[in-house]
């Protein structure tokens, strides 16, 4: 796909309603209006934010249970995925990010498009490291990171915030295969390897067990 990859073809191919779709596409222009002062994303991938991002996030939806709730999206940045989950739907979206300034962009993307989601301003890691029982923040069904981490610094990342239960949905891009070479010390997860939707040779790294991984 190229830069012609428009708003009406991301609802051609998710089926998103007329709503739902003017609601991403107030974000869209939130998000360009913002990238003038913030590096939000890659400003080389800005004209063809629809597919490389908006599209890239949305793909991870189906890829959890319908039933999922507590979704954490872990260096959440400019919300991708997370904020754009939260639109289509995803049910108690926290967005982790412990840069300021985005967390004030993500507060006023989820105000402007009435996402619903929580913003968490903070290190992932100083997160964790909370007594569970005095977090504020729920255990999560999902978590999701986009362009965080190497692996192996991920799963160290979000592992003291699993719960057996835990999902987690990683895109990751190319070299995923050396990657993947990182979870031989987890040796009790399970990692299926699925196709994106969005780069050829990339991958969703769907991993289960991580709270019992080590």
């Amino acid at each position: 796909m190229t830069a012609e990859f428009t708003a009406s073809d991301f609802q051609r191919e998710t089926n998103v309603s007329r709503e739902t779709l003017e609601r991403l596409e107030v974000y869209v222009a939130l998000l360009t209006k913002w990238q003038k002062a913030i590096n939000l994303i890659s400003s080389r991938t800005l004209a063809d934010v629809w597919f490389r991002h908006v599209f890239d996030s949305a793909q991870l939806l189906d890829l959890a249970p319908a039933t999922s709730r507590n979704w954490f999206d872990v260096g959440s940045g400019a919300g991708f995925p997370g904020l754009v989950l939260s639109i289509l739907g995803a049910r108690h979206v926290f967005l982790l990010e412990k840069d300021s300034r985005k967390c004030a962009f993500l507060r006023e993307a989820n105000r402007v498009t009435e996402a619903g989601a929580n913003i968490v301003e903070g290190k992932v890691e100083e997160i964790a490291a909370l007594d569970p029982a005095s977090r504020t923040i729920p255990v999560p069904h999902v978590i999701t990171a986009r362009a965080v981490a190497p692996l192996d610094q991920l799963l160290s990342m979000v592992a003291p915030l699993c719960a057996p239960e835990t999902i987690c949905l990683f895109p990751k891009g190319q070299d995923v295969g050396r990657e993947l070479t990182s979870v031989a010390k987890y040796p009790n997860i399970r990692v299926d390897k699925l196709p994106s939707r969005t780069a050829p040779g990339a991958a969703i790294l769907l991993i289960k067990g991580l709270a019992n991984g080590t």
